[in-house]
């Protein structure tokens, strides 16, 4: 049976009766975790079992946010704390070669973690260019203010993923970091012209375009389209993500309950999958709200089928590592500089 476009979220740590009920039927295409969802080793490796025997397919993947600094869902003491995007620009302005290996390392050594628990999908890395005057929701979870840095050290993290066989994600195509506002909560406006977009906050993406898993910004565009953010915009999704990025990867949306998104769920998720999305994402667990999207969510089109098999193609075997060697030369490399 054919998956549906969706990926959706979970309560709690233990998979529940209704939950697993609600997933056999709904069949997504795949899950993500949170904190909420994560306690020790053990019991997250039971609940990414449990999630793919409820969909009966054990290669359904299974996505986190762990990026690092702020946005990092394994945490302390269970597993090691990572630096945040700037971090990595920060050691190549010191010395360019030892951030792209800084970079790499921090995607390999965080790879290891997810595969070790089933989890085979990060949502890494992002490649957003901040201006100044943005909000902070970007802020140092970029890699820099330039996009030619972010490309190069976007790519090292990127393959540091799948080298350790955890598919990158890149986001928030094409660009967050002019948004004034959280989309968590607001809906960021752009008024930035189009020449100027192209030169800098599309290039990065534009430069990882070969990458397999792509995330929308709930962002709206007024050069492109002034009444849709990307996320609903058919001629954002055209024009520039498979148009002048020249995306053909499997592109999911942002999380469709953010409140940057109007109207009901259903039509939230109706909205994404018409503009071109492959895959509409949910994140926060609510079983009542899961049941509105995946009601209004469709099979994957024979198009995001074939994206989405081409990228699940993109896992491999991790290469063999010393991880305790690793460890040491990554907090080498993104230790603070002497005084």
């Amino acid at each position: 049976m054919t998956s549906s476009a969706l990926i959706c979220g979970c309560r709690g740590p233990v998979l529940g009766a209704e939950e697993i009920a609600f997933f056999r039927d709904a069949r997504p295409w795949g899950f993500i975790l949170f904190a909420r969802n994560c306690v020790d080793p053990d019991q997250i490796r039971a609940l990414t079992r449990a999630l793919r025997e409820s969909v009966d397919r054990p290669d359904a993947p299974i996505l986190i946010d762990q990026e690092g600094g702020r946005v990092q869902r394994l945490r302390p003491p269970q597993w090691p704390a990572y630096p945040d995007g700037r971090t990595y620009g920060e050691v190549f302005v010191r010395d360019p070669a030892e951030g792209r290996r800084a970079a790499r390392l921090g995607g390999r050594l965080i790879a290891a973690d997810l595969a070790s628990l089933g989890i085979d999908v990060d949502c890494l890395p992002v490649l957003d260019v901040p201006v100044d005057g943005a909000h902070d929701v970007i802020g140092r979870r970029a890699y820099a203010t330039t996009p030619d840095i972010v490309s190069e050290l976007g790519r090292e993290a990127a393959h540091g993923l799948l080298a350790g066989g955890v598919l990158p994600v890149i986001k928030h195509i094409p660009g967050h970091g002019r948004a004034g506002v959280d989309s968590h909560h607001d809906l960021p406006v752009v008024d930035t012209d189009l020449t100027t977009l192209e030169a800098i906050d599309f290039a990065p993406f534009r430069d990882l375009a070969e990458m397999p898993l792509a995330m929308t910004a709930h962002v709206v565009y007024r050069a492109i389209d002034p009444d849709h953010p990307a996320t609903t915009s058919r001629t954002v999704i055209d024009a520039v993500i498979r148009g002048f990025i020249g995306y053909d990867g499997c592109l999911m949306s942002d999380d469709l309950s953010m409140r940057a998104l109007a109207g009901s769920l259903a039509e939230r998720t109706v909205a994404a999958l018409d503009a071109g999305c492959d895959l509409v994402l949910h994140c926060n667990g609510d079983l009542d709200e899961m049941r509105a999207v995946a009601g209004a969510a469709r099979p994957l089109t024979d198009r995001a089928a074939e994206r989405a098999a081409r990228a699940l193609a993109a896992r491999r075997t991790p290469d063999a590592i010393d991880p305790a060697a690793l460890a040491a030369d990554f907090a080498r490399l993104t230790a603070p500089p002497s005084v």
